[in-house]
């Protein structure tokens, strides 16, 4: 069975840090990119981040570059979002993908609520 796990939201105040997590099984996770997806509270998605299977390029959002680092461990089969001086705007469901470069192909984990409050 392929799946996509993601992990570690939770609620914090501005300013506060959180690490997400993805673990993936099932599927041979060193040929897809490493995508985070946020989608806010009106439905609208946002890329977050993306790490390359190719090159091991990395690119980030603008609204997250300086305070995001995201990560993967091919030999895990996981990867990592690192977040950092986190702000109200950042609250969202946070979801990671894989995505076979040229196939297409799209994996989605199930998404995990991060709540940034005082």
């Amino acid at each position: 069975d392929v799946q996509l796990q993601a992990s570690g939201g939770g609620l914090v105040q501005p300013g506060g840090s959180l690490r997400l997590s993805c673990a993936a099984s099932g599927f041979r996770f060193a040929d897809y990119d490493l995508g985070w997806i946020r989608q806010y509270a009106d439905k609208r998605l946002e890329v977050v981040s993306c790490v390359r299977k190719q090159n091991g390029g990395i690119a980030y959002a603008d609204s997250v570059k300086g305070r995001f680092t995201a990560s993967r461990d091919n030999a895990k089969s996981t990867g990592s979002l690192e977040m950092n001086n986190l702000k109200p705007e950042d609250t969202a469901v946070y979801y990671c993908n894989a995505r076979r470069p040229y196939t297409n192909t799209v994996y989605w984990g199930q998404g995990t609520q991060v709540t940034v409050s005082s």
